[in-house]
């Protein structure tokens, strides 16, 4: 497999102590060079006659990786290698996200109305309007991120505490990216009806509940028992955020190489919670020819092993991943690294769409099918076409929240689908641009306006 490209997920700080002679700086570059790290910021921390300290920003592949290199520049005898700092884990020391006032408590004033007595007025309020506690509490602009760290990331089952960090940093991309305070509820069960039920009792305080990390077929019967029982936006962003951000991708794509969605074949890999909402998502858009693989092969009627979301999207046909991909136009990968080779692209029709989008290695690197796919996307950010999920999450909950949506409907995943294509105009839409990158501040303003639109259309605004 060709090497993967060094990244900020595994970057470090190399603090060095030098002698202040020429050369000495390029000693250590060279070193990290040739361990195969890759040089970010050095910056000059302190400077005397004889000697200097520096600090050494560097990219590596992995952990065992990052402490190759710490050792190769260690080796260096003119050389002190005083600090080596994990900057992945500097940034969550303490976590990601606090709490912060939103007004001042000066005085006895401000204690008076913020908490008892004036409080009390508040209270009374609410429970005689109960429509008020909008208008007067966090409601309207808070979502829960609940999980039970039964999926996480391509980590698999690590548990609630496990999948903290990712939460937080959902919670952190909300607040970045549509304004929107959220908070991490991590839950110490998985039993669906004890998830379900928590949920229920807490979603008094939340606008909204965002699903993240529930295994499937768990994660389905959650999300459908919380929005028969909740009148409050429930989105499983593994599901919905990632189906919608694939289709405005494919969309484009399929612009470039002069295909229709409606004739397309597509093979999805991976049959779990985002490869299933995939298949649905594009159905309702028009594909017609899709064809479901998992870890056994085409995803076949014939086959026992199926739980009733498979069923429902199982074909005729019969074989591996490689007989599905044979004569395809596109491939959409959320399964796992290293399953797709550039021989299967090779087999695939001409002009084919890629999206692989395992991480942190997908299904297929793009140097692997370089010259072969005419379109490929990841969902890693060190490469084009990042097919990431914060494109649309932030959107459709600034949006259901603005409009005071009950649900998230198919009309307004559409709508959000859409809203993220159009960002990429005609002429702007090229092999290493059918998406609009995740920093674009366009991207929440457009899709919000598009869920609202739908939503009011559809009657679930409020």
């Amino acid at each position: 497999m060709t090497q993967i490209t060094p990244n900020s997920s595994f970057s470090l700080t190399l603090r060095l102590h030098l002698p202040n002679q020429p050369g000495m700086l390029a000693k250590a570059t060279a070193a990290i060079g040739a361990a195969g790290g890759n040089i970010g910021d050095i910056e000059l921390i302190e400077q005397e006659r004889a000697y200097t300290v520096r600090d050494l920003v560097v990219d590596a592949t992995s952990e065992e990786h990052a402490h190759a290199i710490a050792e190769r520049v260690s080796a260096i005898p003119e050389l002190k290698l005083l600090q080596v700092d994990d900057r992945t884990f500097q940034i969550h020391q303490g976590g990601k996200i606090q709490i912060v006032s939103k007004i001042p408590l000066r005085t006895r004033s401000d204690l008076a109305m913020a908490y008892t007595p004036g409080v009390g007025r508040i209270c009374m309020a609410i429970a005689r309007e109960p429509e008020r506690v909008y208008e007067l509490t966090i409601k309207r602009n808070t979502v829960a991120v609940l999980t039970d760290g039964s999926a996480v990331l391509g980590l698999g089952d690590i548990g609630p505490a496990g999948a903290l960090p990712v939460m937080e940093g959902k919670a952190l991309l909300f607040k970045e990216f549509a304004n929107i305070d959220a908070f991490p509820v991590c839950l110490s069960t998985q039993n669906v009806d004890e998830i379900v039920e928590t949920a229920v009792r807490m979603s008094t305080v939340f606008g909204g509940i965002n699903l993240e990390d529930i295994s499937a077929p768990r994660c389905f019967e959650v999300e459908r028992l919380l929005q028969e029982r909740l009148d409050i936006p429930v989105f499983h962003d593994d599901q919905h955020g990632t189906a919608i951000v694939v289709l405005a991708a494919l969309e484009n794509a399929l612009q470039l190489v002069d295909k229709s969605l409606t004739s397309v074949r597509i093979v999805i890999n991976g049959a779990g919670a985002a490869g299933i909402a995939i298949h649905q998502l594009l159905t309702a858009a028009g594909a017609r020819a899709i064809v479901m693989c998992d870890s056994h092969g085409i995803v076949s009627v014939g086959r026992a092993d199926l739980n009733a979301e498979k069923r429902a999207v199982a074909v005729e046909r019969t074989g591996a991943l490689a007989d599905a991909m044979q004569g395809a136009d596109v491939f959409l990968g959320v399964s796992k690294g290293g399953v797709v080779s550039r021989a299967m692209v090779q087999s695939m029709a001409g002009e084919p769409v890629v999206f692989a989008m395992a991480n942190p290695v997908p299904e297929i690197l793009p140097e692997e099918a370089e010259g072969v796919v005419a379109v490929m996307a990841t969902g890693r950010s060190d490469y084009p076409n990042q097919i990431n999920n914060v494109l649309a999450f932030p959107g459709i909950f600034r949006g259901a929240l603005d409009c005071r949506a009950r649900r998230v409907n198919l009309a307004m995943k559409m709508a959000a689908a859409r809203a993220i294509a159009a960002l990429v105009s005609p002429d702007e839409i090229a092999p290493e641009s059918i998406i609009p990158s995740v920093f674009d501040r366009r991207v929440v303003v457009a899709v919000s306006a598009a869920v609202q639109q739908a939503a009011r259309a559809t009657g679930v605004a409020r």
